[in-house]
């Protein structure tokens, strides 16, 4: 067999794996959109859930699913970026920074039913705080962190040298470097950590089930005062995320509508999730060329 077809045969059979994906991808998004979309609409949206009667909505669950996702990517993505830039310029190359490396690829390949637990034992019991938002945003913290250092350590290790090796010929100090010249050129990776992160908080549901909790006290928008006990900025409250709920209806909901409200709450998900994700691309590509001047 000569190159020629040895050449078309494996791009044929590379294709043929990338069509099978796309194909099951887009097979999977439409039937959730087919069967939600009709579902969505703005009393679904911007009404409060009901355990008993039909007709309710998923307002406080969609805002508990953002609310959670901003505070713990507020807390895994400046961590999680330190992390992979001490990794990758400061650790020395030595068995215990080969060490460090294997946990992190332990613990990042953990189920997240094993996080839930432990969140369980350290942000609900040991502290004291029960079923509260802050203890599932550290919950997914831990979920996450070994994703957003481990990317942020190889967007840095991919960076061109002659990048580094220039800016300090010129005398600029190794942090100064790492600033203005290596996380700028790492800026595209250490996003797509970042949005794989998010979108893994964002569907979250087994982590979520032993810390933030399966309800959620009646909410008053117009308190802004984050101690109150019915603010929705309150983190020390239970907290029951559009997944969670999807679950808990499906396995455990009484109400008439259930099967329309599981559809519904699946599709706002799946959309929600798609317009973070595009929306963080955009933002990422802005502060990319803000940051090199492009």
């Amino acid at each position: 067999m000569n190159r020629k077809i040895t050449d078309k045969l494996a791009t044929g059979v590379f294709g043929l794996c990338a069509a099978v994906i796309a194909a099951i991808l887009a097979g999977l998004f439409l039937y959730i959109l087919i069967h939600g979309v009709s579902e969505i609409s703005l009393h679904f949206l911007t009404s409060k859930s009901s355990a008993i009667a039909s007709g309710g909505g998923i307002r406080d669950q969609l805002f508990n699913s953002f609310y959670i996702l901003f505070i713990t990517m507020l807390i895994t993505i400046p961590l999680g970026v330190g992390g992979g830039v001490f990794m990758a310029e400061y650790a020395p190359q030595n068995r215990i920074t080969d060490f460090i490396r294997t946990c992190i690829e332990v613990l990042s390949s953990l189920p997240s039913i094993v996080i839930g637990m432990f969140g369980m034992l350290m942000f609900v019991n040991l502290t004291g705080w029960g079923y509260t938002i802050i203890g599932g945003a550290l919950a997914l913290t831990v979920f996450n962190l070994p994703v957003m250092v481990r990317v942020t350590e190889g967007a840095l290790t991919a960076v061109p040298k002659e990048l580094k090796e220039a800016s300090l010929a010129l005398g600029v100090s190794r942090w100064h470097t790492v600033k203005t010249v290596l996380v700028p050129s790492a800026i595209p990776s250490i996003l797509t950590g970042a949005i794989l992160a998010s979108g893994r908080v964002f569907g979250e549901a087994a982590a979520l089930l032993f810390t933030a909790g399966l309800t959620t006290p009646r909410l008053n928008f117009t308190d802004l005062n984050p101690f109150s006990e019915s603010s929705p900025f309150n983190i020390f409250r239970p907290a029951e995320t559009l997944a969670v709920h999807i679950w808990s209806v499906n396995t455990q909901g009484i109400i008439p509508d259930a099967e329309a409200i599981a559809n519904g709450g699946s599709a706002v998900l799946v959309i929600s999730v798609l317009l973070f994700n595009l929306c963080a691309r955009w933002l990422g590509s802005v502060i990319y060329k803000k940051l090199t001047a492009n």
